[in-house]
């Protein structure tokens, strides 16, 4: 099929869940001599529940102590702007804005190259290719998903480093271009994944709608499909950016350990994640303004994470709100048919 004139495959739509959460299904259900095992396992759902949070609970306890801790040393105003990181010279200085500035750098790079390559693969995937070339490519990006990061880093460091200074002579050997092209490919899967899941979502009758209109299937894609499939789409780029944020192999291998505040990507780098990888290695003292610094970062690195999600959580509720708004209003608030 010629891509924009031939008609769209439908996708494959998963049976509809019943409406309803689960739990007042089971009530009323069973016999007496099934209620003890069905209390017992609800009381180890409870449990797994309960250890899952205080998981949580103690991760945020120690970041928040420890940094209150730091801050009484160091100063807020100077760690988010001073613009030298040097925790371990005779006068450290512990500006944070290198590491942010080189993990922005990282997570930007890595999102020019994941973003449009993996949502055209979601879209070849579920609507153009033939169903034997699916399953091929689909697991080949699986297999790109289920590549240790250590890995992909070696492969930066060994293979896309030299490649890049055939090109550039004046490259580091250490740089941020390598590592923005390698974390790139290792969220692409994520973001192929994840938006052909929502683009599976979506539901056939769109298409075939807009074909009965008479509408290309580009147009059918581009002006329908999509807009339907955004809440999961952006759902899939914010844990694809959380993840390129927290990557450390890569860009320990990659961008190397110089905390300089730079935006050039032939220079070498230091993240917030290499810096935790490559400084906590035990040379810091228990109890020090440096042992005390890797949790800071280690705070602002979470911060930064969660605020990603939950950003992620939030537009793709309103997408969806908006959407189902608008679906409603067309046919007099009783819903889509099904």
């Amino acid at each position: 099929m010629t891509a924009g004139r031939g008609p769209l495959k439908s996708p494959q739509v998963a049976a509809a869940a019943p409406d309803g959460p689960l739990a007042p299904a089971f009530e009323g259900t069973g016999t007496a001599s099934r209620a003890l095992p069905e209390r017992l396992a609800g009381r180890f759902f409870q449990l797994c529940a309960a250890l899952a949070a205080l998981a949580a609970a103690a991760v945020v306890a120690t970041l928040a102590s420890e940094t209150a801790l730091f801050f009484t040393e160091v100063s807020p105003v100077r760690f988010f702007t001073d613009l030298t990181w040097t925790p371990v010279a005779e006068e450290p200085r512990f500006g944070i804005l290198p590491l942010l500035a080189a993990t922005a750098q990282i997570t930007a790079g890595a999102a020019v190259v994941a973003f449009p390559l993996g949502l055209l693969t979601a879209v070849y995937l579920e609507y153009y290719s033939e169903p034997r070339t699916a399953r091929i490519l689909t697991a080949a990006v699986i297999v790109l998903a289920a590549v240790p990061t250590v890995v992909y880093g070696y492969v930066a460091l060994n293979f896309v480093t030299p490649a890049l200074k055939n090109i550039w002579p004046s490259i580091g050997a250490y740089n941020g271009l390598s590592a923005c092209l390698v974390v790139g490919v290792m969220i692409l899967p994520t973001v192929a994944l994840l938006s052909r899941s929502a683009l599976q979502a979506v539901s056939p009758s769109l298409t075939d709608a807009g074909l009965a209109l008479g509408a290309s299937p580009a147009r059918i894609l581009v002006r329908g499909i999509l807009p339907a499939a955004s809440g999961g789409i952006v759902a899939a780029l914010a844990l694809a950016i959380a993840r390129a944020v927290g990557e450390t192999m890569i860009v320990t291998l990659a961008a190397g350990n110089q905390a300089r505040l730079t935006w050039s990507p032939l220079e070498g780098l230091r993240t917030l994640t290499a810096y935790i990888a490559q400084g906590s290695m035990g040379d810091a003292a228990s109890g020090t303004t440096e042992y005390r610094a890797f949790f800071a970062v280690a705070a602002v690195l979470f911060a930064i994470t969660y605020t990603v999600h939950a950003l992620g959580r939030w537009l793709a509720g309103g997408r969806s709100r908006r959407a189902g708004a608008a679906t409603g209003a067309r046919h007099g608030g009783r819903g889509v048919p099904r």
